[in-house]
């Protein structure tokens, strides 16, 4: 069950990420979209909880759940950055690296064991990842250095995000209440983004945050649920490859090429993603 609970998580995370793309080539706000999928979900989770008569938070919860709330909402912003200057597939494919992080990071703090395959599936991983950022003459492009930052930072905070996960299912911390808290920090931060900038609501952003809000929770239910039964250096791997999803979307519905070289790179990191969960 581990195993499609991961499968699940990736198809959810790769259908946001493309809407997250969407979003950005209708000049929808990344922060307002983002916005309102955290208040969607939280909303949906407190409703669930009262009913059912579990809602209630914790330190703990709040600390592990909180962080991971604003390092989430963190990537996606920076994600959305750099889907406004790069190509979906290469930029998601990018970013499905962070699997790395959580990874090693697992590794060093739980009892996961990582085999000669799955390092060499990460050596493979992290030379595709430099060797597709080459680009001919960009050297003086201000666009592509920017999109490489956002990209570090992306895949940064979300690999983040799923150590923190790794972190709360090993010390038994409830699904509902991590969650909660994930959103509602998040929501609070990502308000007074709002607040600051002085953003306007609107129905279109409200409609996708709210897609992506439903889509997330499922996701990160099934992502909690991998982890409690399946191993992490395994489900990581298998999580990144939501970057399929997007570069099917950019592909079909953004009418995006890769070049040669960029197709070949690609096929090696996705070898290396194989590896790891193997």
């Amino acid at each position: 069950m581990w195993l499609a609970a991961a499968l699940g998580t990736a198809i959810c995370f790769g259908v946001n990420n493309t809407l997250f793309k969407w979003g950005t080539t209708r000049g929808l706000s990344k922060v307002s979209i983002q916005f309102y999928f955290y208040l969607v979900a939280f909303l949906c989770l407190t409703i669930y909880g009262v009913v059912d008569g579990t809602w209630q938070l914790s330190l703990s919860a709040l600390l592990l759940g909180g962080t991971a709330g604003i390092l989430n909402a963190n990537g996606n912003i920076q994600m959305s950055k750099a889907f406004e200057r790069g190509p979906a597939g290469i930029t998601s494919a990018l970013i499905a690296s962070n699997a790395i992080i959580p990874i090693l990071a697992s590794s060093m703090f739980f009892p996961d064991v990582i085999t000669p395959l799955q390092w060499l599936g990460i050596c493979l991983m992290i030379s595709a990842s430099i060797v597709v950022q080459y680009k001919p003459g960009a050297g003086k492009d201000v666009h592509y250095k920017s999109w490489l930052v956002h990209i570090l930072l992306a895949l940064v905070s979300i690999g983040l995000v799923a150590f923190l996960m790794k972190v709360a299912s090993f010390y038994d911390i409830g699904f509902l209440a991590l969650l909660s808290s994930f959103y509602l920090v998040g929501l609070v931060y990502l308000g007074a983004f709002i607040f600051f900038r002085g953003e306007t609501i609107r129905l279109a952003e409200l409609k996708v945050g709210g897609v992506v809000g439903l889509l997330s929770i499922t996701g990160f239910f099934s992502y909690l649920f991998a982890l409690e039964d399946g191993p992490a250096s395994i489900i990581f791997p298998i999580i990144s490859l939501n970057c399929l999803v997007v570069m099917m979307a950019g592909l079909i519905l953004f009418k995006e090429k890769l070049q040669i070289y960029q197709v070949v790179v690609l096929l090696v990191a996705l070898a290396g993603l194989v590896m790891v969960r193997m």
